[in-house]
């Protein structure tokens, strides 16, 4: 043997400094591919969702009198919470609702796609060891970061065109105003994409990356309406929120573009710090590190009920804590929210024919619409979590748990539990929060008991979410998804439905219109007990096609 055949092999420069960016290019296709389906859906619903909600102002409240109604009820507190800060309300035209009445929820669902998305292609990817086999190639470092970032602004650039011009086309929106709060919208989405990212960095597990993210958006979203709440066209506390940035570029009333570099540097102040955090840590490690385990297990943890419940609770506590403080802020809102509208109905005849004379029970309506919008967050943390049954199995994660002796039914079940638990954990976490809230400043018109019933009511409508999810896994794994689908149409129905004149049966599609409204005192045994009849054969179904048919891996 020679020398130079004896001689280790160099070692690779490829990967050398400045190249942690190799790869990027491969992995930005590659990502495309793989989520051809899943962006495709979500930027079609986003484009519907702007030239439907276009329609309905432009057809349904098209005369002065209508407008200015809207108006009325956006200059409201609850009006400001669910909406904006209210600009134009002097003068409200179709494109000023979308923009005071939009915004808000148009970030909610891109942030959802962000966060979603760059923990899919980051976290997840390195917690199920995929990463590493990938890095094995010519991969740089940073190249997945990059790669799922790329993505995420060419999916967001598409939704932000497409529907900018869907507007134009729908309602003779101006060009100008309408692609100012679609790209508005998606830079305010991406902030939280970039959170993500630097969450991936902090904690070990998806489910944690998650968690944290989703509690930032919690937060931001309470600083927004909190500060639109002092002053209306915004206080300063709002600028601390990037939801407030889209809202502030006045789009159809004073059109200025600087505050979406407001979001463009936070963006690229998030990259950086994820980057350098990337750079600090081991691979598959994260800088909180997860604390040693005992040298043998205890008697309790050695099930896959236990193993599902260490997994999950970590996105549990960062969900609870971040809703938990957004409805106790909420909450606290109340007694201000009572003297705005006894003044608004007093001086204001079609305020009253709006929302009638009684002021106790104008609170009541606008607590009532508060708590579900809290039961839809529960509803998207049901889905996320039900869906843990699947990126166990595709991980590999679900073969090793079924080479001991684990039965499917079981494996599945403390699944399903631990989720559903969670979800019961989270609901009864944001509404006693709300009441806590409330109680804090004061304002007691609805007692433990009422938000009680109110737990238990909401409680059967979500029970359906996860059931519609556990169904889809057993029989059909790639269309769980569609369980966002049946999230995104309650909150449309929920908060929308009244603009677009839908017929009966549209409603009772979604899961809450078979829920009494909160605090209404009424109370149908016979529809909550249809909802878990509804729920208890989706989940049959999803027992029985899991236990028929072959696993799936990678």
């Amino acid at each position: 043997m020679t020398a130079a055949a004896a001689a280790p092999a160099a070692p690779r420069t490829d990967l050398a400094r400045g190249s942690t960016l190799t790869g990027t290019g491969a992995l930005v296709r590659f990502m495309l591919r793989r989520d051809r389906v899943r962006l495709t859906v979500w930027s079609a619903s986003m484009v519907a969702f702007y030239a439907y909600f276009t329609f309905a102002l432009d057809t349904v409240f098209a005369d002065e009198a209508a407008q200015q109604a809207r108006a009325t009820v956006m200059e409201t507190p609850a009006g400001i919470v669910m909406g904006g800060p209210g600009y134009g309300i002097d003068h409200y035209t179709t494109g000023v609702a979308m923009a005071n009445e939009g915004i808000t929820w148009v970030v909610l669902a891109l942030a959802v796609l962000s966060i979603l998305h760059v923990v899919r292609h980051t976290r997840t990817e390195e917690e199920s060891n995929r990463s590493e086999l990938v890095r094995a190639a010519v991969v740089g470092r940073h190249a997945h970061a990059v790669a799922a970032v790329l993505t995420l602004l060419l999916a967001q650039t598409v939704i932000a065109v497409l529907s900018a011009l869907s507007m134009v086309a729908v309602g003779d929106l101006a060009v100008t105003d309408s692609f100012a709060m679609t790209v508005g919208s998606g830079l305010s989405a991406m902030v939280f994409g970039a959170v993500a990212l630097v969450a991936c960095q902090v904690t070990e597990h998806a489910r944690g990356a998650l968690g944290i993210s989703l509690a930032v958006f919690g937060a931001a979203f309470v600083v927004r309406a909190a500060g639109d709440m002092r002053e209306l066209g915004g206080s300063t506390l709002s600028w601390f929120s990037p939801i407030a940035w889209a809202q502030q570029m006045r789009a159809f009333v004073d059109l200025r573009w600087w505050p979406a570099a407001l979001s463009v540097v936070a963006i690229v102040a998030l990259l950086w710090i994820a980057a350098v955090l990337a750079s600090h840590r081991d691979f598959g490690g994260a800088l909180l590190r997860s604390r040693p385990g005992r040298p043998e297990a205890r008697a309790s943890l050695r099930g896959p009920f236990a193993l599902t419940w260490l997994q999950q609770r970590g996105a549990l506590l960062w969900s609870c804590l971040g809703l938990g403080l957004m409805w106790f802020a909420t909450g606290t809102l109340m007694p201000e929210i009572g003297t705005m509208i006894d003044d608004l109905v007093a001086d204001n005849a079609a305020a009253q024919q709006i929302f009638g004379a009684d002021p106790s029970q104008l609170s009541v309506s606008f607590l009532a619409v508060m708590i579900m919008f809290a039961a839809l967050c529960c509803a998207g943390y049901a889905v996320v979590m039900t869906q843990r049954p699947k990126a166990e199995e595709t991980s590999g994660r679900g073969e090793i748990m079924f080479s001991h002796p684990v039965g499917r039914t079981r494996w599945l079940g403390a699944q399903v539990a631990v989720a559903a638990i969670g979800t019961t954990v989270l609901l009864a976490v944001s509404v006693y929060a709300t009441w806590l809230g409330a109680v804090v400043v004061g304002w007691d018109d609805q007692s433990f008991g009422d938000y009680t019933v109110v737990v238990w009511t909401y409680l059967a409508a979500l029970a359906v979410f996860v059931g519609l999810v556990v169904a889809l896994y057993g029989w059909a794994p790639r269309l769980t998804g569609l369980g966002w689908a049946l999230v995104a149409y309650a909150l449309i129905v929920g908060m929308f439905g009244g603009l677009f004149d839908l017929p009966d049966w549209a409603y009772r599609i979604s899961p809450f219109d078979w829920v009494p409204d909160a605090f209404s005192g009424d109370f149908s045994a016979g529809d909550v007990a249809l909802l878990w009849g509804v729920a208890a054969v989706l989940v049959v179904l999803g027992f029985v096609g899991f236990r028929r048919r072959d696993l799936q891996t990678g």
